[in-house]
């Protein structure tokens, strides 16, 4: 049986992420906030921005804007960046 975690995004107890995405604080913070579909759909929304706006992501204003979409894509922020590839599924 699968973790559960009430997802912030869909507002419901979903499967939760595996491990933490990334290290330290907010990587807990995602774990146990972010359901494990929310977390696919972000990574790819993230990767059509990227191209879309041609972000390098080694730079920090890039890291930033990537930091500021995710949260408001966690949060159902309707000011988040559109993209035009993505089409949620």
């Amino acid at each position: 049986m699968s973790n559960q975690v009430f997802c912030r995004k869909y507002q419901q107890n979903m499967d939760a992420l595996d491990f933490p995405p990334f290290p330290g604080i907010k990587g807990q913070e995602y774990l146990q906030s972010v359901s494990k579909q929310a977390w696919q759909e972000w990574l790819q929304y993230q990767t059509t921005l990227i191209n879309e706006k041609r972000l390098n992501v080694f730079e920090p204003e890039a890291k930033q804007f990537l930091e500021e979409q995710r949260e408001k894509f966690f949060s159902n922020d309707h000011s988040i960046e559109k993209a035009e590839g993505w089409k949620p599924e």
